[in-house]
């Protein structure tokens, strides 16, 4: 089995491809394996952004996708989602998209058309270029708490979102980052005491997420080859900077699509530490 080539990091709603493989899901579900695919899956292994949703079409019949996830093989069986037992990438490893749909899927060979819901992508894909947004200005904003130096993030400002992120969940227009203080990152150098003004720390977010979308950057995914496991990296012009991160979601191509991202924060004890949330809104 070949990995699949995957066209949704270049913005494709629909692609044709080929039925390379057909697995039990279970529960009376297949998983449809194609060679190619615009149809974004979820990876378990980090699974902040959601699956898309939409349809296969195939000898007449259309399925719903009822879900997506990344399978891997090493020669052996096809294992799906949680019973990958390696991270997307490893080497040995064959990576692909399974279409999960209910009931019989077409016959192996067979020639599959994919149709994604494009409106629920674009929701997406705002909340997590919000995200990504967000996290920069939050790792700018905290740049005065660290008494250490420590690893920089895509602008320079120490990496807070990088060495305190638990939890990353993407939302149709927005995100909810899940942020652990705990005494780790008080090693590292990270002063908890600037934690105790949220209100002021919204503020400072959300001013330069303002900025940065008022100047209306464009955004692009470079890849180094078309393959699922192929590195990815979103890639943002910010004023006076270009930001670029590893990533294998969905994106705006300009940030003149949104109108505005906001941040709001708690803060609960939690393990011995402090967790810190930060929920991120888009608007479009």
């Amino acid at each position: 089995m070949n990995p699949t080539a995957i066209t949704y990091p270049a913005g494709a709603l629909t692609s044709t491809g080929t039925v390379v493989h057909v697995a039990d899901a279970g529960d009376g579900r297949s998983a449809i394996v194609l060679d190619r695919t615009a149809f974004h899956p979820v990876d378990t292994a980090w699974p902040d952004q959601p699956a898309d949703r939409g349809s296969l079409s195939s000898g007449g019949r259309v399925f719903e996708i009822v879900g997506a996830v990344v399978g891997a093989t090493d020669g052996g069986p096809l294992l799906l989602g949680p019973d990958v037992p390696v991270r997307t990438g490893t080497e040995g490893w064959t990576f692909v998209v399974a279409h999960v749909v209910e009931g019989e899927a077409p016959a192996q060979g067979a020639d599959a058309a994919i149709e994604v819901d494009g409106a629920y992508r674009a929701a997406l894909s705002a909340g997590h270029t919000a995200c990504h947004l967000a996290s920069l200005a939050l790792d700018a904003a905290l740049a005065d708490a660290w008494r250490k130096e420590v690893p920089a993030d895509a602008l320079g400002a120490p990496a807070f979102d990088a060495l305190a992120i638990a939890e990353s969940r993407i939302l149709p227009d927005g995100s909810r980052d899940v942020y652990r203080i705990g005494k780790s990152l008080r090693r590292k150098g990270f002063d908890p005491a600037a934690l105790d003004d949220l209100e002021t720390l919204a503020e400072r977010v959300n001013a330069r997420l303002a900025e940065w979308i008022a100047a209306g950057g464009a955004v692009r995914i470079e890849a180094d080859g078309p393959a699922l496991a192929d590195r990815r990296t979103w890639v943002c012009e910010l004023p006076g900077a270009e930001a670029r991160i590893p990533c294998g979601g969905t994106h705006v191509a300009s940030l003149s699509e949104l109108t505005a991202a906001t941040v709001s924060f708690t803060l609960a004890p939690a393990d011995g530490g402090l967790e810190l949330v930060m929920t991120t809104a888009a608007w479009r």
